[in-house]
Parts: structure tokens; C-alpha cells; sequence
């Protein structure tokens, strides 16, 4: 605990400085001081007991409604009403956003891939290709275009085709996309294809050993409208040597829907022009509560936004509590996607907390930069200095901290998309934790950093309550930080004029 007198001392400054904000932000050279006193202030506003107290109430919830909080269950919405009430109560502007989501998915009849031209062949299922749960219907002939593969395949998982929608520069619409797998998700890889004009996606599978069978994944999008398949690498490979070639594919499917909700809080003060996004999942598995995964983002995030109610922030500040994140990231996903693009330019950067109180927990950071040169690329322009504001915080506390990779399994995936950046903190999940990790944060090595992710036990008593309240002052501080200051997020247009310049003189 600091000394009383060092407390006061703060708590006069940043009166003052609170008093003075209104002048204040119309200087900008005075933005560094401002968002450093303020954060600071914020980060002891925000207190890991009250953080608890939330998730005693969803753990309540869970409790009341068949131990869960799955989406579209009643414990869902009951934790929708207990955090919208919160952030009413506390004078945020809340909305709600429509999420639908696949209640299921039925494959009907047999599927069928075969080349029609220029060498007719009729591939097998399962042996040759399988159907990619959640496709939609379609029977589709039409000349396949190979998108960016690399062949042969390098020696680890490398290859980003897809990935990028340049990727599809001058694709034929209407023509069947056939894309390798690789390093980005397969529903990023689907998504440009759709955008492109593609009538069906074929994916095949990437070469390296362990990876050449078709195999059965769910994309977690049933609104492509068209057949999605994946065949064995050697029937990839093969269609990759002849394009041009005409193939039919044919799928017959029924998706049934449900829908659910997004939680939107927005801060009554800031500019709507510069918006921060900070954000969590508040759905559960279905197979129980879902303290840590991701009742602790939620939580903690809920925490700080009643704490940050009474700053005249200068960047409007919003909070989403997302929907549908267990099914496949759809909450985020649809919200993104149903931005025009001129909401999506106004928001300057996301915060994602995803499983913040591992019980063996490490402290985790996305590296925005891929300094650790692994798995997917950098995040766009701005993550990597929010992932040094992040390590600011841990290393003022002398708390170590790693890398994690923008692996695409959390919310983040659709900003980082559309070319927001982005960043946050986890803890780990089914994965072992290394020798290093353990001697850097305790806990036990060759142990999974939670034992309970995704089960009936991930109760209250799976949460690691010392990571809860630390990572809870780090959200704290960098909401704050941003909140008054974007001057370190570079200008998203100018970093793209000037990666085309780069482009276009190389």
C-alpha cells in the first residue's frame, strides 16, 4: 500500500486536474499528463472485491437457470438484464444489437465434388472431401480460381492464402474459390471469398504431415448461402495444377436459427468521432457457468466502465458484452459486419478480455507486432503500441509477461479484420503451461492453464482471484489511457496511403 500522504497528493491532482478537464481537452499537447493522472486514479477506483461481487451475481444466475449462461438460454438473458441494469444505472447510453446464431445444422443428403473439364472426376466423401458444418445449400458448376496457395507446402504451417481480401484482386465473380488452409481462419478466408463474388469455396487441407486428410470443422457462418467444402491436400493440390478447370459442387443442408443479444454501452462524454472499444463475452458454454471463461472479462470490464462513469473522457468510450462467442465468435462477428463503414473508421482501436483469471494462469499479451514470429501476422497499424502500453502496466507492478498469438479464437478476429487494432490480455486455456511460464508466474508446469475451460467446473472456485485483480487494474489503466489519449494509435487512412506508396514503389 502506498503512503498516505503520496494518496492524497494524487487524489488533490487529479481533483484539480478533473476540474480543469473541459480546458484541458481542448489542448491537446496536455493529453499525455491528463490520461496519466486520470488512469492512474482509475486503476484505484477499480477494486478486485467489487469485480468479485459481479461475478458472485452471474455465478447466481448460472446457478438459478440450470448452471449455465449459454446464449439463448434464460441465464443469458438474465446476465444481459444484471449487466445492462448496472451500466443504466450508472448513466451509460445502452443498446442492444440482434444476434442470430445456428441452433443446428443437418446435412441432408449426400454431397457431390467432381471435375466437369477439361478431366472429369468424380471425388469420394469422406475419403476426398467432407462438408464444412454450417454450409449452406447450393449446387454450383463453374471454373474454380486458385487463390494465393504455396506449393508445395512449406515444411510448418505457413501459408496465409485467403487471408487478405488483395488476395482476391482480380477474381472472376462468380467463379468457385479454391484456398488452401493456413494460418488465418477459415471463416477470414470465406469471408474475402464471399466479398470477392465467389459462388462456392472449396478448401483443401494445407500438406504438412498431420494435415493432408479432409477432416470435419465448423465455420461457424451459415449466411455464405453457398456449398463450403474441404477436400484431402492431394485433391487440392491436384485441382491447383489445372485452373481453370470446371468443377461442380453441391451441397444440401438445413440450418436452423435462434437469436440473442449483444450488450452496447457507450459513455455520455467523448468524441464520437475518436471511440474506444473495450470488450468481453458474456455467454458461457452450455455445459456450465463459465466463471473464468468469461465471467472474469465480463466482470471486469463491468467494473471499470461503473468507475469510469464520472470522467468527462475525451474519446467517447463504449463496452460490448458480446453474444454467441462459445458458437463462433457471431456476437462480435455480426456486430463488425453490420457497421457502416464510417462507424467502423470512428473507432480507433479495441480492447479484448477474454479469460482474464486462469487458476494456472500466465499473463499473456497479443502481440500486436509478432515480435515473437509466430503463428498469424502482426495486427493492424496501433496493436503493437497497445500491446506496449499493456506491458507498461505489468512491468510498473514487476510482473512479467509474454506473448500469445492473434490465433483468432477470440473476439478481436473482426476488427483486426477490417483493419482496427487491437489488443488485450488472457490467461491460457486448455494448453500446458511451460517450465518458463511457471517459473515466471509460479503455478504448475505441464498443468493446463485452466483444467476446468469449457466444463461444468468452471464454477467460482476456478477463478484465480490474485489475476483477477491484477488484470482488472491493467484494464483499468489502459481504458483510461486511451480514453484521454489516442495520440500514440497511428491515423488509419495515412498508414494506408503509406503502405500503398510502399507497395506501389517496390
Amino acid at each position: 500500500m502506498r503512503p498516505r500522504p503520496r494518496r492524497n497528493l494524487l487524489r488533490t491532482i487529479a481533483l484539480a486536474t478533473v476540474v480543469a478537464l473541459p480546458l484541458t481537452l481542448t489542448t491537446p499537447a496536455h493529453a499525455g499528463p491528463v490520461s496519466d493522472v486520470l488512469s492512474k486514479l482509475l486503476v484505484q477506483k477499480v477494486k478486485g472485491t467489487n469485480v468479485k461481487k459481479h461475478l458472485d451475481a452471474l455465478q447466481a444466475i448460472a446457478t438459478a437457470n440450470g448452471g449455465n449462461r449459454a446464449a439463448g438460454s434464460p441465464g443469458y438473458d438474465a446476465s444481459v438484464d444484471y449487466v445492462a441494469g448496472k451500466l443504466r444505472k450508472a448513466g451509460y447510453k445502452v443498446s442492444f444489437t440482434d444476434v442470430e446464431f445456428p441452433t443446428g445444422w443437418e446435412e441432408l443428403s449426400t454431397p457431390v465434388l467432381e471435375q466437369v473439364a477439361p478431366n472429369p472426376t468424380a471425388y469420394a466423401t469422406p475419403a476426398d472431401f467432407v462438408t464444412v458444418v454450417s454450409s449452406g445449400s447450393g449446387d454450383v458448376t463453374a471454373p474454380i480460381t486458385v487463390v494465393d496457395p504455396i506449393l508445395p507446402p512449406p515444411p510448418v504451417p505457413g501459408s496465409t492464402a485467403g487471408c487478405e481480401p488483395e488476395d482476391f484482386a482480380g477474381f472472376p465473380a462468380g467463379n468457385i474459390a479454391l484456398i488452401q488452409r493456413g494460418t488465418c481462419p477459415f471463416v477470414q478466408k470465406a469471408d474475402n471469398a464471399k466479398a470477392a463474388g465467389a459462388s462456392a469455396v472449396i478448401f483443401f487441407n494445407e500438406g504438412q504431415p498431420g494435415r493432408t486428410d479432409p477432416f470435419v470443422f465448423d465455420i461457424a457462418e451459415w449466411r455464405y448461402g453457398f456449398p463450403v467444402v474441404i477436400t484431402s491436400f492431394a485433391v487440392g493440390n491436384a485441382l491447383a495444377a489445372a485452373p481453370g478447370a470446371t468443377v461442380r459442387v453441391k451441397t444440401d443442408t438445413r440450418i436452423d436459427i435462434g437469436t440473442t443479444r449483444n450488450v452496447i454501452a457507450e459513455s455520455r462524454f467523448g468524441d464520437r468521432d475518436d471511440v474506444v472499444m473495450v470488450g468481453a463475452h458474456l455467454d458461457s458454454m452450455p455445459d456450465g457457468p463459465g466463471m473464468n471463461d468469461n465471467g472474469s472479462g465480463s466482470a471486469a470490464i463491468l467494473e471499470v466502465a461503473l468507475q469510469l462513469k464520472n470522467y468527462p473522457v475525451r474519446n467517447k468510450v463504449r463496452f460490448a458484452f458480446w453474444g454467441a462467442e462459445e458458437l463462433g465468435l457471431v456476437g462480435s462477428n455480426q456486430y463488425v459486419a453490420e457497421l457502416p463503414a464510417a462507424e467502423r473508421d470512428r473507432i480507433k482501436l479495441y480492447l479484448n478480455f477474454d479469460m482474464i483469471a486462469s487458476p494456472n494462469y500466465a499473463i499473456k499479451l497479443y502481440d500486436g507486432d509478432d515480435s515473437d514470429a509466430t503463428g498469424s501476422p502482426a495486427g493492424p497499424p496501433g496493436s503493437a503500441q497497445i500491446e506496449k502500453q499493456l506491458a507498461k502496466f505489468f512491468d510498473s507492478r514487476r510482473v512479467g509477461h509474454v506473448g500469445t498469438d492473434f490465433d483468432g479464437r477470440s473476439d478481436y478476429g473482426a476488427f483486426i479484420a477490417t483493419g482496427i487494432p487491437a489488443g488485450g490480455i488472457f490467461t491460457g486455456a486448455e494448453t500446458l503451461k511451460t517450465p518458463q511460464e511457471a517459473a515466471l508466474f509460479g503455478g504448475q508446469a505441464g498443468v493446463a492453464y485452466d483444467v476446468c475451460y469449457h466444463q461444468a467446473c468452471d464454477t467460482l472456485a476456478n477463478v484465480n482471484l490474485k489475476a483477477l485483480d491484477l488484470n482488472a487494474d491493467a484494464i483499468a489503466s489502459a481504458t483510461g489511457t486511451y480514453a484521454f489519449d489516442l495520440s500514440s494509435i497511428p491515423d488509419r487512412k495515412k498508414s494506408a496511403a503509406r503502405a500503398s506508396a510502399l507497395l506501389s514503389t517496390s
